[in-house]
């Protein structure tokens, strides 16, 4: 039986919100969620058209057992309620060249793909494979769910950050090991995952590899708003008060204190605690009061790096494409200028990089009988481009059908259907993403551990982050380990409240 010891109010029902809703309530909070969409999921939004289902956010879930934790919490078990099926292969990566490369679970498999390109390159796999190690028993077992409040906790780790040459990019660190251009992309691609530049994402980021080797790469059956229901569901049975269609104008604050939320209907939320799961540079410029929207930053907005932004197409087809696989990364002709064309230089070019999502080679309820269901994701620039998307999304939309018929998907404009997209300007109004980036900001070396967003606010110590701006970053993974150091936090605070209430008694 929970024992309730105050309200806890949650802004945001993302991955982060969520698994926050849930570690709450597990210390016995009385927890309130709170979010302005009808559904929650955050960017994990179910699409229903002309009889296919589109997961509309993340599509692949690593590091299962940050899920696994959350049921735990109350003495269940997850495989009970939902199942991750292992993908094999990982990734499809096609090139423009037309050659393929398909990244495996066996670390024998993929050797072998590697020998295909580069047989001098499968020791460099190996020595990456440990860097990779290396860097993940730092950067996620000892950093990922540790609070960086202050300054000097980041310090006692630059000893193992300079050994671990974290100012190194990802593709500094891949192009120390690997040789092979196209091999080169394909291990260098997983900074883009959580809205990272490989060319200039701290090479913390190059854990990742080890991460999926750790614990594979799986789908979740039914799709991620599958998991999302499982996870809804669950918090109904503990108590959790779900609010949807209510979008948050303003944090409440008394004497330096948050003491709830008031939604743009008028309706006060009051609350002990608050923690948001929205955007971190949202919250700041349009929920804080005047005189609390300070914020610790090392630069101006100005001069703040965002992700960038996403185009993601969805459609049906009145055929199967048998031969593509759960994931197909489509490289164009360019790689770094193209990145840089996005993030640098935020401007929309001819050519693109893809990542396809065939849900139907893995779970064929997401399309009719004989049908397939597909997303498609092209990384564009953020809404700090002067793009009119009005006018360029149904361009863009003919040049991605043209490309992939061209190429892995023969005959696509003649047998595509219900067909629709989300542009950056949908990231903004849906997600209140500020400048319509996929992923908050950017994961450079600067705008990371303690000068990322704090999970406490350093002024107001009743606020909290959870969330993809916050530390440690974007990604499932990073937002459910956001959660974890909210709940490090909290219990800190929770012990220097009882010690205070100890002194005045």
């Amino acid at each position: 039986m929970l024992k309730l010891s105050g309200k806890v109010l949650v802004i945001g029902a993302g991955f982060g919100g969520i698994a926050a809703a849930l570690r709450m309530r597990a210390r016995g909070y009385d927890v309130t969620l709170v979010d302005r969409l009808s559904s929650i999921g955050g960017r994990a939004q179910v699409f229903h058209r002309g009889g296919f289902k589109h997961d509309a956010g993340p599509t692949v879930i690593t590091a299962p057992f940050l899920f696994d934790e959350l049921f735990e919490l109350f003495d269940e078990k997850r495989e009970d309620h939902v199942e991750f099926r292992a993908l094999d292969p990982w990734y499809r990566f096609y090139f423009h060249t037309g050659d393929q490369f398909d990244y495996r679970p066996s670390i024998e498999d993929t050797n072998d793909e590697i020998r295909r390109f580069a047989p001098g390159d499968v020791k460099g796999y190996a020595r990456l494979l440990k860097a990779s190690q290396d860097i993940f028993e730092i950067g996620f077992e000892k950093l990922a769910d540790k609070p960086f409040s202050k300054f000097w906790e980041m310090m006692k780790q630059v000893p193992s950050l300079m050994r671990l040459q974290s100012y190194f990019s990802v593709s500094g660190i891949v192009n120390k090991y690997i040789k092979h251009p196209l091999l080169r992309q394909a291990f260098s691609i997983h900074p883009l995952l959580v809205g990272g530049n490989p060319f200039s994402t701290t090479s913390i980021y190059a854990l990742i590899h080890y991460l999926e080797r750790r614990w594979g790469v799986f789908f979740t059956m039914g799709g991620t708003g599958r998991l999302v229901q499982a996870l809804e569901d669950l918090m109904c049975r503990v108590g959790i008060k779900i609010i949807l269609d209510t979008d948050i104008a303003q944090i409440e604050m008394k004497k330096d204190k948050a003491v709830g939320a008031t939604s743009t209907d008028g309706i006060f939320y009051p609350a002990d605690r608050v923690i948001c799961n929205g955007d971190p540079p949202t919250v700041y410029a349009q929920m804080m009061p005047d005189g609390y929207n300070r914020r610790k930053r090392l630069f101006p907005e100005s001069m703040t790096h965002y992700s960038m932004g996403l185009y993601v197409l969805f459609f049906g087809t009145k055929k199967t494409y048998d031969d593509i696989a759960h994931h197909t990364i489509w490289m164009g002709p360019r790689y770094k200028e193209l990145l840089a064309d996005i993030f640098d230089r935020k401007i929309l070019a001819e050519d693109f990089s893809l990542y396809v999502h065939r849900p139907t080679a893995t779970d064929p309820s997401f399309a009719p009988e004989g049908c397939d269901s597909f997303y498609v994701l092209c990384p564009v620039p953020n809404l700090r481009a002067d793009i009119d998307w009005d006018v360029t999304g149904p361009i863009l939309q003919e040049r991605i059908i043209t490309a992939l018929s061209n190429t892995i998907m023969p005959d696509l404009e003649k047998v595509i259907t219900d067909d629709f997209y989300m542009t950056p300007v949908d990231f903004k109004n849906d997600y209140r993403s500020m400048h319509g980036a996929g992923f908050s900001i950017a994961p450079i070396f600067l705008q990371s551990a303690w000068f990322r967003f704090h999970n406490r606010d350093p002024h107001i110590s009743n606020l909290y982050f959870a969330s993809a701006g916050a530390h440690p970053g974007a990604g499932i993974p990073g937002v459910l380990s956001s959660a974890k150091v909210v709940e490090k936090l909290v219990a800190e605070d929770e012990v220097k409240e009882a010690d205070l209430l100890k002194k005045m008694s």
